[in-house]
């Protein structure tokens, strides 16, 4: 693209130059004109003094042709004398060889015919063709009455000369002129272009979001206005982008770091934004969820359902929802809101998810404590305090019914310890500052270990037990007795819900940075509807079956909250009548906490 300075000077230097043009061609005319009009008043005035010398000598009958040559060397010009008629009575001669004597008489026959017989006024004539001659005539009169014609002839070698001296002169002068003004020109459209050029750039970068550019204030009122006013603008416009991002780094990390999920999708239903709170506690990928349809993406058909009647009532709606998460089970406080813009402009839908599933946690454990602990209590207490009250009135007496009574009473006495301990366990586990003793753990040495103490129960029901482990030793960070807890609770599990003669498998496999440990039975297996409660405290899958073999309904739990005190992850795959298994992901290094 051309500079604005260079198409600047083009049009100015266009301009001066036809001005120029134009005035050399006037002046050039108005000189012309002058020398002309000099030149035929110096004939005019010649040939009236040789026509009144020629009539005091008497007259065209008695001319002195000595004298009438030496005026014609004189005056560099052919005199020509003729009657009325035409007739030639005196010619000084060609004034060059390269004048045609049929040519001059023509001339002089046309002249007399067309100007002097023709009472023309005109006194000159020219003749062109290459000839260049400049004719000027003057009656002689003798005796009050004209008798013929003088004529002076003259080459215009002077006019063209003079003509030709005109015309370098004024292309001499206009070219120095031009080059002067050019010179000039290019100094003042430099001098006044250079800022607005400048402001133009910083303009364009300005538009293209750059707003630490500057251009130079110019001394000049004019330019110095503008420039001034682009450096105001762009210092100001930094700032508002600065306070801008200032405020955007404050609302993204706001929303970011929100304790709740967000969820904001437009009036055409696609999802705008979503937080790193609704990422983590959904576990989705932001790149699966943003731009897509709502209704695509959202697995939770009660949470389309409530963004379907936001959209139908444009009200807000406030709704408490209780949603599978994995293998959990969450409640949430879920507040929907429309986003109307100015004139009542449908902008879209607004989501917040407030995961109050520690406060039900707790509300639930406080309504169903008693229930749930009675309920566990309730059959042992009341078979101690049946046997009891038995005992006590004589039966005993019959020493066969008391030991009986007193092995049955102490059964009771150990399923209550073992309730109360594991409720111990469950609270001290959950604890704030519970830590654990964090050491090397050969992980083929600990479930190696570990066999013998479920062996006695498996050989019960005829379960065989197969470990797979791994061909070479692996350690990892974690605390040894909780480890062995958490694989104990879980095969003991599995042989509890195992059929006779089943099989549990404990497999290990080796990840880059973890270690998952495989606990499969060829059990009754978990309903899919089931599996999220399955770690709730006294939740169990099939009531009886776990009663009748001794089972408190807290192992599970348990065993979730030491595997979450690992910062590992635990997992479940079952489905109805083909077994379970449950998978146990852990660190091999245990990861540091975050400061």
């Amino acid at each position: 693209m051309i500079k604005y300075r260079t198409r600047l000077l083009f049009g100015l230097v266009t301009l001066i130059f036809i001005v120029l043009i134009g005035l050399g061609i006037l002046l050039g005319q108005l000189f012309k004109t002058h020398f002309i009009s000099t030149y035929d008043s110096r004939l005019n005035k010649e040939s009236s003094l040789i026509a009144a010398f020629i009539e005091e000598g008497g007259g065209i009958h008695h001319l002195n042709e000595k004298e009438l040559d030496s005026f014609s060397g004189t005056l560099d010009s052919r005199i020509t004398v003729t009657d009325l008629t035409g007739e030639l009575k005196f010619d000084s001669g060609s004034i060059d060889n390269q004048v045609d004597e049929k040519k001059h008489l023509s001339t002089l026959e046309n002249i007399i015919e067309t100007k002097v017989n023709g009472n023309s006024n005109v006194q000159a004539f020219e003749v062109g063709g290459g000839f260049n001659l400049h004719y000027y005539w003057h009656p002689i009169s003798s005796n009050g009455a004209e008798e013929g014609y003088l004529f002076l002839s003259t080459k215009l070698t002077e006019i063209q000369k003079a003509y030709q001296q005109i015309w370098w002169l004024l292309i001499i002068s206009l070219g120095l002129a031009l080059i002067v003004i050019l010179i000039l020109g290019a100094r003042i459209t430099a001098r006044y272009t250079k800022p607005i050029e400048s402001a133009t750039k910083v303009a364009i970068e300005l538009a293209k979001g750059n707003y630490r550019a500057r251009t130079y204030e110019d001394p000049l009122e004019e330019t110095g206005m503008l420039s001034t006013s682009i450096n105001i603008l762009a210092r100001n416009l930094q700032g508002m982008v600065k306070a801008n991002e200032i405020q955007q780094g404050r609302l993204s990390a706001l929303i970011e770091n929100m304790g709740s999920g967000l969820l904001l999708i437009n009036s055409k239903g696609h999802i705008n934004l979503i937080n790193r709170t609704f990422i983590e506690v959904f576990r989705v990928e932001r790149q699966n969820y943003l731009n897509r349809l709502y209704y695509h993406v959202i697995e939770h058909q009660e949470i389309s359902d409530l963004i379907e009647e936001i959209f139908m009532t444009e009200q807000k709606v406030k709704k408490q929802m209780h949603l599978p998460i994995g293998i959990e089970r969450r409640y949430f406080e879920v507040y929907g809101v429309p986003i109307l813009g100015t004139n009542e402009e449908w902008k879209g839908i607004l989501l917040v998810f407030h995961d109050i599933t520690e406060i039900k946690k707790l509300e639930q454990v406080r309504k169903d404590f008693v229930a749930n602990v009675s309920h566990e209590l309730k059959t042992p207490i009341t078979s101690i305090k049946g046997f009891t009250e038995t005992l006590l009135d004589g039966a005993k007496e019959d020493k066969d019914a008391l030991e009986h009574f007193l092995k049955i009473i102490l059964e009771e006495s150990d399923r209550l310890q073992s309730l109360i301990l594991d409720l111990l366990e469950l609270s001290k586990i959950e604890q704030q500052g519970y830590t654990l003793s964090i050491r090397e753990v050969n992980i083929n040495q600990l479930l190696e270990e570990m066999l013998p103490i479920v062996n006695q129960k498996a050989e019960e029901k005829e379960i065989k037990i197969i470990l797979q482990p791994l061909q070479k030793n692996i350690t990892i960070d974690g605390d040894y007795y909780r480890l062995k807890q958490i694989f104990i609770n879980l095969i003991s599990n599995a042989i509890a819900y195992s059929l006779q003669g089943g099989r549990v498998t404990v497999s290990i496999k080796e990840g880059k940075n973890t270690i998952a440990v495989s606990i499969s039975d060829t059990g009754i297996g978990i309903a899919k509807e089931e599996i999220p409660r399955i770690f709730e405290r006294f939740y169990r899958v099939d009531k009886a079956r776990s009663r009748n073999s001794g089972g408190t309904g807290l192992g599970l739990a348990i065993v979730k909250h030491l595997v979450e005190a690992h910062k590992g992850k635990i997992s479940v795959e079952s489905a109805l009548g083909k077994g379970t298994t449950f998978i146990i992901e852990l660190h091999k290094t245990f990861p540091k906490e975050r400061k």
